[in-house]
């Protein structure tokens, strides 16, 4: 990770101005690199500070939810994927949006599976897009600023944020199952 950041500071400190849009880009290329959404954060906001590296991946990662939104409308191949690999980590389970957004802030949960989530959840390409950017929201600042720091802790204190993260998502899952229940 230490290598990367590196790497990525001498290329963007030579393309000068082009940095901003190279990063966003970066965002839009993730997936195909096979790089983590935190790893392209922590990185923003190690380049371009907190509050432009924070910008930057809203947007990036906004865009990229623009861009699964019309993967999964355009090509049903990669929508069956999509629904396949649902299936697998989420079996017979729906999501709240909340939920969605939760695990959008845990690392390493599948971007698109998510993005597909609330793709099912809404009507339209405009309801998806506001969900789905108030749900990157939080991946954006926490990432940019406390993704180096979290990357530096002890592993029992990254267990221990999982853990709470995994808490949080289990009481809304059973106040959501609960109220519907009642209903």
């Amino acid at each position: 990770m230490e290598q990367f950041d590196q790497s990525l500071e001498v290329f963007m400190d030579n393309v000068g101005w082009l940095a901003p849009f190279l990063f966003v880009l970066l965002h839009l290329l993730r997936p195909l690199l096979f790089l983590p959404v935190i790893a392209v954060c922590i990185a923003g906001g190690f380049l371009f500070g907190f509050f432009e590296g924070a910008v930057l991946s809203f947007i990036g990662l906004t865009l990229m939810s623009w861009v699964s939104y019309l993967l999964v409308n355009k090509f049903p191949k990669f929508r069956d994927k999509m629904s396949r690999l649902k299936d697998k980590f989420f079996p017979d389970r729906t999501l709240s949006v909340v939920q969605v957004m939760i695990l959008r802030i845990m690392p390493f949960v599948h971007f698109h599976l998510l993005s597909l989530y609330l793709m099912e959840m809404t009507k339209s390409l405009k309801e998806y897009m506001a969900i789905s950017a108030l749900g990157l929201i939080a991946p954006a600042i926490l990432y940019t600023a406390f993704g180096q720091a979290i990357s530096e802790f002890p592993w029992y204190t990254t267990v221990s944020m999982f853990l709470l993260l995994a808490a949080i998502f289990s009481f809304i899952e059973k106040w959501q199952n609960s109220r519907t229940q009642s209903n």
